[in-house]
């Protein structure tokens, strides 16, 4: 590309947010750009001459991990629009369950009754659309709502 190197046109497309599958090929390549490249998100770094069959596998692994990726994302998109149709206490109730508060302590710890907090955690999953409390806990996590375990541990000592 006479304007324009590869990685400039990679380092482009993620200002845009553009997450497409890149696949590099270049005829100078070596090793600093490749790993730069592959840091930066490319699928493969090919050296030309490329085979076909090699080159159609590094485009068909690039597709298939840019369709997992985009499966992920929605699924990720669909639980946040699934939270986002919860009041706000049913948000703080949901936020205090996966982090595995009894619904005695959410109770207390928002000032209400037991009763009430199992109403709104009865909600909570229908809203969500999960049958169990792991399934709740998943899209928490899934979601970015929980803290690492390590983080967890080191806010908590034992």
């Amino acid at each position: 590309m006479p304007s324009v190197d590869g990685l400039q046109l990679q380092e482009e497309l993620a200002k845009l947010s553009m997450r497409w599958p890149i696949v590099f090929m270049s005829g100078r390549g070596d090793v600093p750009t490749s790993v730069r490249a592959i840091k930066a998100g490319a699928e493969d770094f090919l050296l030309k001459p490329v085979a076909r069959e090699t080159l159609l596998d590094a485009i068909g692994r690039a597709l298939a991990s840019f369709a997992a990726t985009k499966r992920q994302q929605d699924q990720i998109d669909s639980f946040r629009s699934l939270i986002a149709t919860l009041t706000p206490r049913e948000s703080e109730v949901f936020a205090l369950m996966v982090r595995g508060k009894m619904n005695k302590q959410i109770a207390f710890e928002l000032g209400t009754s037991e009763r009430t907090i199992k109403a709104h955690r009865r909600m909570v999953m229908e809203k969500l659309q999960v049958q169990t409390f792991a399934e709740a806990v998943s899209v928490a996590e899934r979601i970015g709502l929980l803290a690492p375990a390590a983080a967890t541990d080191a806010e908590n000592p034992r």
